[in-house]
């Protein structure tokens, strides 16, 4: 026994001594950045523009160009500039700036710049330079568990990393969520290598990855208090020097915190133009930061205009922040069928084990095996790599975005890297553990390659039934994020489709006319949103394209606002790229029609235009009497024109179908149909 072990041990001491070798090391390490590159930019080539992908180009464009923040505030500008830079050479034709709603006019300006020039060639120089970002969070991957457990660790774990499907899904996308895993990393470990050596050049790199987080993602600001618990395991461990008390250290790292967080600080300014308005000229953006804080928290609120009235941080990110936790705190959810008027606590747990692959569950148990058998030694590194993570994981868990895995993108790569520490233990320990290992990383990128190109966005490991069967149980960004117009149109074209209608996604942020399908549009939640006027005819001649967001209509919370819901029930004749369905034949769809006429009357109300409003609403009613969307638009006719018997009529009614909603979307439309009765 006692040969054997020392057998096993001079193998992969053997093993170990090759990996460290320089020329090997980087060899190796170019190779799989390669690879992941190229998986990149061919999967990215398949696919149409992305939902946010629009309004993040030209918001980038505009930053570098004409240094206006205003744009896309509700993501800091550093991965939009990046993304920008190489279409600053191009002679673009930009759209003239209108001055409405921020979001409204970065979405459709964001279409016209993309889509009035040669739009495949910005969408994919775009990309490329966004792959920056996921090139950098691979190498940080491997640099960060080579420094913790060895040159085989970084391996195992760039290899996990490479064929990460969820990792590839996002990694070309002009989006922040890969920017915020590199950072996230980034910072971390510059911290571990602060406590392990503690030198000024080390505070410098920790506030340089810190400031670059920050104008990276808002969730930047969930770094102090990772950073902080980290310092307190540190002071727990009580691992100092011979000659420093605890106290000392406390202060000490207090310093290091204060000096990195004056760095970090000044690169946000340097990131913005050491400018405090969002916006150039005296520009103003819309609507003013004050408007944002409605959905705030009394403590978020006074935070923010606190940070506003002494200008101790840049409009634009302040009002990002301010945005981004509004909308969190109002986004509906969708989850195994069902629909939420409101985010729920276990999204993420869920999404998280059918969207990892088996191997990366597999290795979550494998993980505390090696620690509590102490195979996987270092408590300091276990805890800087599994910390962060759970810390995060943990806040997103009371989030009520839930939209996509994407949004815990970060938690993935710190796991992998936790993962390729714990196999590299094993196997150092026993090299039997090197076949197990072998295989699940066998499967690992099998099931990876087994959604490429295409597949990413949508996949689910095999337990679920795979890509094909992803919505069935998410939609959104794991499922559906518009990136099937290629896809669709090679469809139409095989098939000499000349006339079709397309409930798709991104319409009319991402026009798919520009793509050459020649489909007439059909009501969604974002044609309402940007004003696109429809006439939907009750009754509509296939084939109908349907979006998996549209399909399940969960933006509505509730499935009884669903216009959509018959389409739900049947067998669609395709199913393209996981995400658009695709129906032939003839079919009533009262529900679609009542939609736009119910629309139109909200609009002529608007305008102080009662009759005509009262109108459009009893098409609504003719075309689907149990429609809530259409009932609430009669009644605010009704009332605007002081008929109140009949609109009491009609809010009672209302009240009627919101009681047999969803438990949480009664929460909503029972008060909302209440407060209607008002006066009457």
């Amino acid at each position: 026994m006692i040969t054997q072990v020392r057998a096993d041990s001079s193998t992969f001491s053997t093993v170990q001594s090759f990996f460290n070798k320089p020329p090997v090391t980087i060899a190796g390490v170019i190779l799989l950045l390669l690879v992941l590159e190229g998986q990149l930019l061919y999967s990215v080539r398949q696919e149409s523009l992305t939902w946010d992908e629009g309004d993040h180009i030209f918001a980038g464009y505009m930053s570098l160009k004409h240094h206006d923040f205003g744009l896309n505030p509700e993501h800091p500008p550093l991965v939009k500039m990046v993304a920008a830079v190489p279409l600053q050479s191009m002679h673009l034709r930009e759209p003239q700036l209108q001055n409405r709603y921020f979001k409204t006019e970065a979405y459709l300006s964001g279409r016209d710049l993309i889509f009035q020039n040669d739009f495949d060639t910005i969408i994919f120089r775009a990309r490329m330079a966004a792959s920056i970002f996921a090139l950098m969070t691979a190498l940080l991957a491997f640099l960060t568990a080579r420094e913790m457990f060895g040159a085989g660790a970084g391996f195992l774990a760039l290899l996990l990393i490479v064929f990460e499907p969820n990792f590839l899904a996002h990694g070309a996308l002009v989006t922040t969520d890969t920017g915020a895993a590199c950072c996230l990393l980034a910072s971390i470990y510059a911290f571990y290598r602060y406590v392990k050596s503690p030198s000024w050049g080390r505070i410098a790199v920790l506030g340089l990855a810190a400031g670059v987080f920050c104008i990276t993602k808002h969730s930047a600001v969930l770094l102090p208090p990772m950073l902080i618990l980290l310092a307190f395991t540190e002071l727990l461990r009580r691992r100092q020097l011979a000659d420093e008390s605890r106290l000392h250290q406390a202060l000490r790292l207090a310093c290091v915190f204060v000096v990195a967080g004056v760095i970090a600080v000044a690169i946000m300014w340097a990131g913005y133009g050491f400018r405090y308005s969002a916006r150039p000229a005296g520009m103003q953006i819309n609507p003013p930061l004050v408007s944002t804080l409605g959905n705030l928290s009394a403590v978020e609120g006074k935070f923010i205009t606190l940070m506003a009235r002494w200008k101790l941080l840049p409009e634009s990110w302040l009002f990002g922040l301010a945005d981004v936790r509004s909308v969190a705190n109002v986004w509906p959810s969708y989850m195994f069928g069902k629909v939420y008027a409101h985010g729920v606590w276990f999204y993420f747990p869920v999404a998280f084990v059918i969207k990892a692959t088996l191997t990366t569950l597999i290795f979550l148990p494998l993980i505390v095996y090696a620690i509590a058998t102490r195979k996987l030694r270092g408590w300091r590194e276990i805890l800087f790599l599994s910390l962060p993570p759970a810390l995060y994981f943990a806040i997103s868990m009371t989030s009520k975005l839930n939209i996509g895995v994407r949004h815990i993108l970060l938690v993935f790569i710190f796991l992998l890297v936790l993962a390729g520490g714990a196999a590299w233990s094993l196997i150092c320990h026993d090299r039997r553990w090197a076949w197990p290992v072998a295989v699940l990383l066998l499967f690992h990128i099998v099931s990876s390659l087994r959604a490429f190109p295409t597949s990413y966005m949508a996949y689910a490991n095999e337990l679920w039934g795979g890509p094909a069967n992803i919505h069935k149980y998410l939609t959104d960004s794991t499922t559906d994020w518009g990136q099937q117009l290629k896809a669709v149109k090679r469809y139409v074209d095989e098939r000499g489709i000349q006339r079709c209608w397309f409930a798709y996604t991104a319409e009319p942020a991402i026009p798919f006319r520009a793509y050459g399908i020649p489909c007439t549009a059909l009501p969604t939640i974002d044609t309402i949103g940007f004003g696109m006027k429809l006439d939907t005819p009750p009754v509509i001649q296939g084939p109908v394209f349907i979006s998996h967001i549209p399909l399940t209509f969960y933006e509505s919370g509730s499935s009884r606002l669903n216009p959509y819901r018959e389409f739900m029930k049947l067998k669609p004749t395709a199913v393209i790229e996981n995400g658009v369905f695709v129906y032939d034949g003839t079919f009533q769809v009262p529900y679609a029609a009542a939609f736009d006429h119910a629309v139109k009357s909200r609009d002529l109300l608007e305008q102080h235009q009662p009759e005509q409003a009262l109108a459009e609403a009893q098409y609504a009613i003719a075309a689907a009497p149990d429609y809530m969307l259409a009932l609430m638009a009669l009644g605010e006719a009704q009332k605007a024109l002081q008929k109140n018997a009949d609109a009491r009529v009609t809010f009672e009614m209302a009240l009627t179908i919101a009681r047999s909603m969803e438990p949480t979307a009664q929460e909503v439309w029972i008060p909302r149909v209440q407060e209607k009765f008002a006066g009457l």
